[in-house]
């Protein structure tokens, strides 16, 4: 079998029982002290995607002024309340996601966006770079028909881009949002917890224009 199993969402019916019993959370975000669970701030909003390893894509998010608080866990398979381990052996179809709740007034969905498309390659598949299977492919998990309008409005451009730039089609799932499992409490803000820690996390160096996009955000809210 190889690695190639890893490289395919199983279907459901090969995908890992899993569990009914949920993963503990943390009480408190490692970095600024605030609740990794709802309830969240009246009028808050959520912001789920995959990027590849999540321990880099949640620093990103978390670093962001605006953000009230970030958690990574699993998305978009099949497994319930899957583990780490089960994620990693590609059984689950699960994507390692980072979850970013926002205040709308002080940052934009698409500011979001435009970290999410320049802080890796969306070119790449079921991999982001040495990290290879489904876990790390690159997906937008959209909560509202606004949201998933203005992931498919930066797409359009952002292909432009990157083929100008001598990239291959973007290969991200765009999706209703999914059920949402948390990960592990040790995986939380790993990399404030372990500074040196591994990041795979890397971007092409073209750049994601927004602008566009800023009218279109505010029309909507």
């Amino acid at each position: 079998m190889g690695l190639q199993h890893k490289l395919r969402v199983p279907r459901p019916h090969e995908a890992l029982p899993g569990r009914t019993m949920t993963m503990p959370v943390p009480p408190r975000h490692f970095v600024n002290g605030r609740s990794l669970q709802p309830p969240f701030p009246h009028g808050s909003e959520r912001f789920l995607a995959g990027m590849g390893c999540f321990w880099g894509a949640e620093r990103k998010f978390w670093e962001m002024q605006g953000v009230f608080t970030t958690a990574v866990g699993y998305a978009a398979g099949h497994t319930p309340n899957p583990t780490y381990e089960e994620v990693c052996s590609g059984l689950t179809g699960h994507n390692e996601v980072v979850l970013a709740v926002f205040d709308p007034n002080a940052v934009s969905y698409a500011d979001l966006l435009k970290v999410f498309w320049e802080s890796h390659d969306p070119t790449q598949g079921m991999r982001q770079g040495n990290d290879l299977g489904t876990q790390y492919r690159s997906g937008i998990y959209v909560f509202d028909e606004i949201q998933r309008e203005l992931a498919l409005a930066s797409r359009r451009p952002y292909q432009q881009a990157l083929t100008t730039a001598g990239y291959g089609a973007i290969s991200t799932e765009i999706e209703d949002a999914p059920p949402f499992y948390y990960a592990e409490h040790y995986h939380q803000q790993y990399l404030a917890k372990v500074p040196n820690g591994y990041c795979g996390l890397g971007g092409t160096g073209v750049a994601c224009d927004v602008a566009p996009l800023v009218t279109l955000d505010v029309a909507s809210s």
